[in-house]
């Protein structure tokens, strides 16, 4: 019986993460998804047995997921759109930390058993490798969810690469010995594998920019997943082992991707620190920009018959995405075409506009991919940029000495005009001047973006 439990939890994760691949069907595919694991641990919990015997300890399991289903779900419900990268890099960490203390946990089951010299070497390499991976993506997200929501900024100094990468040799020796030798000090060296690895999760991502953000989650979403698949290795559980596959493998092809929308390799995240100071050196003096008013903005925009909707950050920072959505139905009632352009690494996580307009019942079909959006942009009569900045930066083609140069953007320069809403002048995270600001066809609208738009609503409502 709980292997068909199992069965159909492993089959729920695989129909919910293709679901999760549509923004039409993602809400009920982590429907079922959450179903399937909910199945999986009432099974695991109820019907398990080793050795005949079932579970004893129930007070602490479901005091447990009492107070774990009920912290997860009342942060869910507070959380603000802005903070959504931070909580899933915390989320992401637990999970992380979990994996973890499976290892610490099965290690010390062990140990009785190491020094009889019986063959527990293949389960000691997966301990190990569960242990060092949940701990550096626990370490990780913890300190991405800092600099995320600011309260830890980056840190770097001279020969920081060659320190991880001692640390991350140390780990890797250590873990040989213990696996190979089975010293006496095998407890010793366990735990101070476990601390080296902490180190190293906080090390790996102190010096990585803000930029870089979207793909330092993708990829700690990955170790977990694999830290995960560890512990289904251990427990012999096909549903942990699946689960953890598949974020594993999903979280991998989705670094890859991000890697390639920033035109970066991987290598280079991890041992770079884009966006830091070394970027902004790079900003250069630029000509005279153009401001225009909120009343010739919505003149421009009522009149036209084609527009462009391009969100970035500052859209997520002003809560801005109900005022946006109320700007385009207006828009579309007067007869214009409305489209959003949507780059993969705007914002602070991927999809993080595409869950910003989702909640504000923004219809699926008027969300443009990059390619998509970059053949249309010729034919668009505005586009209008909502605190965006380096995925629109047409520096990224034509400065061969600029940080993000070879990065793929919104080519929104190809419009006929370009309206750029910003709070100031200050550069993106990439910590650099935007060239697009200074080109004739551009004009810059300033103010915080909720404000603008519900101005720009109120415009055309009573002027137009």
């Amino acid at each position: 019986m709980l292997s068909l439990i199992y069965l159909i939890g492993s089959v729920t994760f695989i129909i919910g993460l293709k679901m999760l691949s549509n923004p039409a069907t993602a809400r009920r595919g982590n429907a079922i998804a959450a179903g399937g694991m909910t199945l999986a641990i009432l099974g695991t919990i109820f019907l398990y047995r080793h050795h005949g015997q079932g579970l004893h300890n129930y007070g602490w399991i479901m005091a447990g997921l009492l107070i774990g289903g009920v912290v997860g779900l009342v942060s869910a419900k507070r959380v603000k759109m802005t903070a959504m990268p931070e909580m899933v890099s915390l989320f992401n960490g637990m999970g992380g930390a979990c994996a973890a203390l499976i290892s610490v946990v099965e290690f010390e089951y062990m140990t009785a058993v190491i020094f009889t010299g019986a063959p527990v070497r293949m389960q000691l390499v997966i301990i190990l490798a569960g242990m060092v991976i949940g701990a550096v993506s626990f370490a990780g997200s913890v300190i991405a969810w800092g600099k995320l929501n600011g309260s830890i900024k980056d840190i770097s100094f001279k020969g920081q690469h060659i320190f991880n990468l001692v640390i991350l040799a140390v780990i890797l020796l250590l873990a040989i010995v213990v696996t190979v030798a089975l010293p006496a000090a095998t407890v010793i060296l366990f735990v101070v594998i476990l601390l080296l690895s902490l180190l190293y999760g906080v090390c790996f991502v102190l010096p990585i920019g803000g930029a870089d953000m979207p793909v330092v989650i993708s990829l700690l979403n990955s170790f977990t997943g694999v830290a995960a698949a560890c512990g289904g290795f251990l427990y012999n559980n096909p549903v942990m082992l699946t689960g953890g596959i598949l974020v594993g493998s999903a979280g991998t092809i989705l670094t890859i991707l991000m890697c390639k929308a920033m035109n970066r390799s991987l290598k280079n995240v991890l041992i770079g620190s884009f966006g830091g100071p070394k970027a902004a050196g790079a900003s250069r003096e630029q000509g005279a920009y153009k401001e225009i008013t909120l009343s010739d903005t919505a003149v421009i925009m009522a009149y036209a018959q084609k527009v462009m909707i391009v969100p970035g950050y500052g859209l997520a920072v002003a809560q801005a995405q109900h005022a946006c959505h109320e700007l385009e139905t207006l828009l579309e009632a007067r007869g214009v075409e409305v489209k959003y352009a949507i780059h993969p690494v705007a914002g602070r996580m991927p999809g993080h506009m595409n869950v910003l307009l989702a909640e504000a019942d923004v219809p699926y079909d008027k969300l443009l991919e990059m390619e998509q959006a970059n053949g249309q942009f010729n034919t668009t009569d505005v586009v209008l940029v909502l605190g965006a900045n380096d995925v629109v930066n047409p520096a990224a083609k034509t400065d061969p000495a600029s940080p993000i140069y070879g990065m793929p953007i919104l080519d929104v320069e190809n419009a006929r005009s370009v309206i750029v809403n910003k709070r100031s002048m200050k550069p993106g995270y990439a910590g650099i001047e935007n060239d697009l600001f200074f080109q004739p066809k551009t004009s810059m609208l300033f103010g915080d973006a909720k404000q603008v738009l519900q101005q720009l609503v109120a415009e055309i409502v009573n002027s137009l």
